[in-house]
C-alpha cells in the first residue's frame, strides 16, 4: 500500500544504534500472530457462548491493531476480553492452554504459534535485513524486541539471529518485570544492553503502542512501518517519520534526521 510516506534519510553522525521491533518490521511473522490471536479468541468466545447463551462479535483486524498488536501475551489477553467486558482471573505462569484464565489462554495461544512457525517458518523482509545489514557495516549497534515470548525462535527460523547485538523479549520482560508497550522499557532495557543514550538510538516499529513506547522514551527518532495504511495514526501516536517499507531508509553520513515526502 502507497500512501507517500518516506523516504528518509537516517544521520549516521547522530546516532549510536538502532532497535528494531521484531514481527511485522524483521519478519513477516504479523499475521501469523493475528491469525493465532484470532483463533484464540473466536474459538474461547464460542465456548464462552454455549455455556452461557452470550454471543460476542468474532475478533478482527481492528481488535487486533487496538488491543494487542505489539503488547505481551497477557496484555493482549486481558485488553481484548476488557474490551467484550470479560474479565478473567490471572491464573499462574504455567497455567495449561485448557485454563480459563488470562495466562491459560496465553498459553493457548503461544502452542498455536509455535505450531505453526515450525511448520512454516518465518520470513524476513528483505528490505529489513539490508537495512540491518547497512547499519552495522556503518557502525551502528543494533538490537531487535518484541512482545512475544519466541523471539529467541524466530531470527533463528528467519536466519537473522546473529545481526544483532541484543536482544529484549517477552522472557526477558517478564524476568525482569518490565511493563509492556506503551511504556517504553523494553527499549529503554534494550538501549542499556547496547549502552547507548536513548537520544542517540533510533527504534523502528509498526506497531502504535510500539512507536507510542519510542517516543515517550525519548528516543532521537521513532520510525514507524505503515504496511497497512496507519501513516497517520502512527504519526499521532508519537513516530517522527513514517515508510511504507525500510527500503525507504537510506544512511548518510552528518547529523541532520531529513525526511522527503
Amino acid at each position: 500500500m502507497t500512501s507517500g510516506n518516506g523516504p528518509v534519510a537516517l544521520a549516521t553522525d547522530r546516532f549510536d544504534a538502532v532497535i528494531f521491533d521484531m514481527d511485522g518490521v524483521i519478519t513477516d511473522t504479523a499475521e501469523v500472530h493475528a491469525a493465532a490471536w484470532k483463533r484464540l479468541f473466536d474459538g474461547y468466545l464460542a465456548e464462552r457462548a454455549a455455556r452461557t447463551g452470550a454471543w460476542e462479535r468474532p475478533f478482527d483486524a481492528d481488535d487486533y491493531r487496538r488491543f494487542v498488536d505489539g503488547k505481551s501475551r497477557q496484555d493482549g489477553v486481558r485488553s481484548f476480553l476488557a474490551s467484550r467486558g470479560i474479565h478473567l482471573p490471572e491464573g499462574e505462569a504455567n497455567d495449561p492452554p485448557d485454563r480459563e484464565t488470562v495466562r491459560g489462554l496465553g498459553s493457548r495461544k503461544n502452542r498455536d504459534l509455535v505450531a505453526v512457525l515450525r511448520q512454516q517458518g518465518a520470513r524476513p523482509f528483505d528490505s529489513s535485513v539490508a537495512l540491518v545489514r547497512a547499519v552495522r557495516a556503518a557502525g551502528l549497534a543494533t538490537a531487535v524486541i518484541s512482545a512475544s515470548r519466541n523471539a529467541r525462535e524466530v531470527p533463528e527460523a528467519a536466519g537473522v539471529a546473529d545481526l544483532f547485538d541484543a536482544r529484549v523479549d517477552g522472557a526477558v520482560a517478564g524476568n525482569l518485570g518490565l511493563a509492556g508497550k506503551p511504556d517504553p522499557a523494553v527499549f529503554l532495557e534494550a538501549a542499556a544492553r547496547l549502552g547507548v543514550d536513548p537520544a542517540r538510538a533510533v527504534v523502528v516499529e509498526d506497531a502504535l503502542a510500539g512507536v507510542e513506547a519510542g517516543r515517550r522514551g525519548g528516543f532521537g527518532l521513532v520510525i514507524g512501518v505503515d504496511r497497512t495504511g496507519r501513516a497517520e495514526a502512527m504519526r499521532k501516536h508519537g513516530a517522527h517519520v513514517v515508510v511504507d517499507d525500510l527500503e525507504q531508509v537510506h544512511l548518510e553520513p552528518g547529523d541532520q534526521v531529513v525526511s522527503r515526502p
